[in-house]
Order: C-alpha cells, then structure tokens, then sequence
C-alpha cells in the first residue's frame, strides 16, 4: 500500500500548465515541479515562460519553457505533437490562460467580449479537446481548471471604490461557465478515467497592485488578506496527483472564506 504522503508525488508525470508564468501560473508551475514533475510552462509570450524555466532550473527543478497561443487550434494541435514526440505522454493539464480584456457593464464592448472569448471560451475548449486525447489514450490524466470565485458568486463592486480597476463582465461569463464545462468534462472522460476538477481562488496579491483595493478586498473576506502563490500551491497539487484520484468534478474555492459567507 502507497504511503499518505506519497501519494501526493508527482514523479515521471509529465504536466503542463497553460499562462504559466503569470501571477497564478507560476506558484502552480513551482509547485509540480517541486513535487517531482517535469513541467512545461506555456504561454503566449514564449520568452517569459523560458525565463521562468531556466530560474527553476537552477534550483534543480524539470521545467521547460514553451510558447503557444491557446485559442489558435493549429498551435494547440503543435503543442501536442510537439509533447508527445519529446515525452511520450500528457499526465497533467492546468487550464490557467485567461484574457482579462474589458470593462464593467457599462463600459465593455462587443469587440473586447469577443477577443477575451477567443481564449477564455474557445481556446478552453479547444484545450481540453486537443489535450485530453492522449490522456484518452493512455487512460489516466489530471486535468484542473483555474475559474474564479466569480464564477461562483456575483462581484462585490464596492471593493473596487476608489480604485483604478472594476470587474470585467465578460469574466464573471467565462469562468461560470468553465466551472459548469468542469462537470461536463468529469462526466464525460471518467470512462477513461482522466479526472478533470476545478480550483476557483479568490483576489491574488501582485506587485504593483492597487493599494485603495488592497485594503477593501482585505475588510471583506473572511481572513483578512488576499491570497498569496502559496496559497494555491498545496491545492494544485492535490488535484493533480493520486491523492485526489477519486475526486472529480469537483469545484474547489481557494478564497480565504469570501464564498462561505
């Protein structure tokens, strides 16, 4: 019998986490290669992701940098190839790319709706078609969608009062959706038994961040802070390893308790 711990181990797994090197994208990549995988981190911008790779090589981890648009399905349909002939296999697939494009109800546009579908809809979907094919093959695989807590309840907008930013309402669409897909897709691939859940964090600290909305965010969730990279870490790798290897279609809130009240 696998020991508790052990279970958490990512080793041989070959995992791949898409915006990888962005705000949420880079503890998650840190965090599968720490527990033993050898990840590849893509994204639209190629050049980052390789920065990203060779910084945690140095620190001995197995990472690979990559470039690839994730709503254009000539690349996704490369990216696979490209994984398979180098790897052999796909084990795990972190669905965290995401356009942020675009104002509040007010000040959207149809224009900017469609560009941030291209790759919050589309290429989601494209993603987890094209991807889950060799998991389909193989019979196994982790797949975890990064949606949001505002795909779970609606904005707080006075969170943002005398900030510069506002919730974008083609967001709230795109991530509700991506929870309820989520489902879908767990259904779906379970006779193959490829796993497909779903974590929903809350606000992420950044640099550079609006300080005004720092300090409303922190008045209102429960424990009194915006999630660090840490934070998402422990629950990434849970989902993609063994030691969740019953659970699927599940939506998981990372939010410091915003949802629970």
């Amino acid at each position: 019998m696998t020991r508790t711990l052990e279970r958490f181990r990512l080793d041989g797994k070959i995992a791949l986490v898409s915006g990888g090197a962005g705000i949420v994208g880079r503890p998650i990549v840190r965090a599968l290669a720490e527990a033993g995988a050898t990840v590849l981190c893509a994204g639209r911008d190629g050049e980052k992701c390789r920065r990203l790779a060779e910084e945690l090589a140095r620190e001995g981890c197995r990472v690979e940098g990559l470039a690839c648009d994730f709503s254009d399905e000539s690349a996704l349909r490369a990216l696979r190839d490209d994984i398979l002939a180098r790897h052999g296999r796909l084990d795990v697939l972190f669905n965290n790319a995401v356009a942020r494009a675009g104002g509040d109800l007010r000040h959207a546009t149809a224009a900017e709706w469609e560009e941030s579908m291209r790759l919050n809809s589309t290429g989601l979907f494209l993603a987890c078609q094209i991807l889950s094919e060799p998991m389909q093959a193989q019979r196994s695989g982790s797949i975890v969608n990064i949606a949001s807590i505002y795909g779970m309840v609606g904005p707080t907008f006075s969170i943002y009062a005398g900030s510069r930013i506002t919730n974008p309402v083609n967001y709230a669409f795109a991530k509700g959706g991506m929870i309820n897909l989520t489902r879908y897709l767990a259904s779906y691939l379970a006779p193959y038994q490829v796993r497909v859940n779903c974590l929903s964090p809350g606000g992420f600290l950044s640099d550079g961040q609006d300080e005004v909305f720092r300090a409303n965010y922190g008045r209102q969730v429960p424990l009194g802070r915006l999630a660090t990279g840490e934070d998402i870490q422990g629950p990434a790798v849970f989902l993609a390893s063994d030691a969740s290897r019953y659970i699927t279609g599940a939506n998981i809130p990372v939010d410091g308790g915003w949802t629970a009240i």
